[in-house]
């Protein structure tokens, strides 16, 4: 079933990522309540360097992520969701490490994550795919459901 899954780089308004992260934002208000849901602000004059990535079967918009620079080599995972339908195929594990592999070709040695309690199923992939849970930083400083991830990239 995913052996005709293309990869798009798509800009900051792409409908079909604004879709998908809507169906995200509603999956994570039922988790968490709406202090500890960091949202990627579309508005940040900044936006455009965040590197969007979607996943198509066909022309169905299945999976999204991106990341966001944070400094010289390093980069920060951002609204990694896949839609329900279409899980349990592997489809998150390809989208990381699409969106690893393109890091890298930027010369992004070190991704960074954040994710929550709440979401332990996402925890064990990120486990899973070479991740090591790393102090909150930045904003998640001060929100207790925060876990924070960092893995080295190579290639």
């Amino acid at each position: 079933m995913t052996a005709n899954l293309e990869w798009r780089r798509v800009s900051p308004q792409n409908e079909d990522l604004h879709q998908l992260i809507d169906k995200l934002d509603l999956y994570l208000q039922s988790v968490y309540p709406p202090e500890e849901i960091f949202v990627l602000d579309f508005s940040d004059p900044h936006i455009e360097e965040t590197l969007f990535l979607m996943a198509y079967l066909g022309e169905q918009p299945v999976a999204c992520g991106a990341y966001k620079p944070l400094g010289e080599e390093m980069a920060e995972l951002k609204r990694i969701f896949v839609d329900p339908e279409f899980r349990n195929r592997g489809l998150a594990s390809k989208l990381i490490a699409e969106l690893e592999r393109l890091a890298l070709e930027q010369q992004i040695r070190i991704m960074r994550l954040e994710t929550g309690e709440g979401q332990p199923e996402a925890v064990r992939l990120y486990e899973k795919l070479g991740y090591a849970h790393i102090p909150r930083y930045g904003e998640y400083r001060c929100c207790d459901s925060s876990i924070c991830m960092e893995k080295v990239l190579t290639e």
